[in-house]
């Protein structure tokens, strides 16, 4: 067992990463649809590199690499689907890159996102396409060399159960988490609760919610404790979509509301949109 799994299981938590699209944005790089933050792979491979070496130094543990949208589907509609491999490769070398210059020891996880927009459930791709294309994703990523497959953004559970599937063939750990926009539900009207028997015999090595408001936060972790599994999250602070923008939290304000996450039993916490390396390091300032 890697050293992030028994942290997993025994504690203290994990540190996982904030925002990648986004922060290429806040930092001028424009991460426009349908390739979001996977653009900047082509144009500014450098800056990508960079903000996976400040969340490092600010104490993040689990890089996530900026394969969000490296999968062929989305990748086919800007004229690279023929690319996958290699720009999920390359997503991938880059956070090792930052992972491997940091002062303590950082995993990197691949991302595994839905194949379509993660707040439109009713555009899953039926059963052959989703084993056939997350298949083909975790293989990238393997051959990569990430340390784990973080699937992410699920916004149904079939999705989520072909796309574990399709990481346990692989041999890799993988972290299953789901997009919960109001109270313990799947943007497909699904319980959270249900997460686990919908994923299979073979659980993830722990149950997440990511891009959901932080208002969103105490019934999701209440469904994910019953679970029995590790479980975290890492929220959204500007909105969902199409949505006006918010103001985003401030790091001072972020890091009491992760303290009370982490009170409640979360094993990992990080942030989604919006989040910066300043508030990875204010809620790594929690556990000095």
């Amino acid at each position: 067992m890697t050293w992030w799994l028994e942290r997993l299981r025994d504690g203290p938590a994990l540190l996982l990463d904030g925002a990648t699209g986004t922060e290429l944005e806040r930092r001028g790089e424009a991460s426009e649809l349908p390739l979001w933050s996977a653009h900047a792979l082509t144009r500014v491979p450098e800056l990508v590199l960079r903000i996976h070496t400040d969340y490092a130094s600010a104490g993040a543990e689990l890089l996530t690499a900026n394969s969000f949208r490296t999968q062929r589907r989305t990748l086919a509609r800007g004229g690279l689907g023929e690319r996958a491999a290699e720009l999920t490769a390359r997503a991938v070398g880059l956070a090792r890159s930052a992972a491997l210059g940091a002062p303590r020891p950082v995993a990197v996880l691949g991302s595994a996102p839905p194949l379509e927009d993660c707040f439109r459930p009713d555009l899953v791709p039926g059963p052959e396409a989703l084993l056939r294309e997350h298949a083909e994703h975790a293989e990238n990523l393997a051959r990569a060399g990430v340390d784990g497959v973080l699937i992410e953004t699920m916004n149904s559970l079939r999705e989520a159960a072909a796309a574990l599937s399709a990481a346990h063939e692989t041999g890799l750990p993988a972290l299953v988490s789901f997009v919960c926009w109001d109270g313990a539900r799947l943007l497909s009207g699904e319980p959270l609760e249900a997460a686990l028997s919908a994923l299979g015999a073979r659980p993830p090595a722990a149950l997440l919610v990511n891009c959901l408001p932080p208002s969103n936060a105490g019934p999701c972790l209440r469904a994910l404790a019953a679970s029995g599994l590790p479980f975290g999250l890492y929220p959204n602070l500007i909105g969902a979509g199409d949505a006006p923008k918010r103001t985003a939290l401030r790091p001072e304000t972020f890091a009491p509301l992760a303290r009370g996450w982490l009170a409640a039993g979360a094993r990992i916490v990080g942030g989604c949109c919006g989040t910066t390396p300043d508030h990875v390091r204010a809620v790594a300032q929690l556990q000095r």
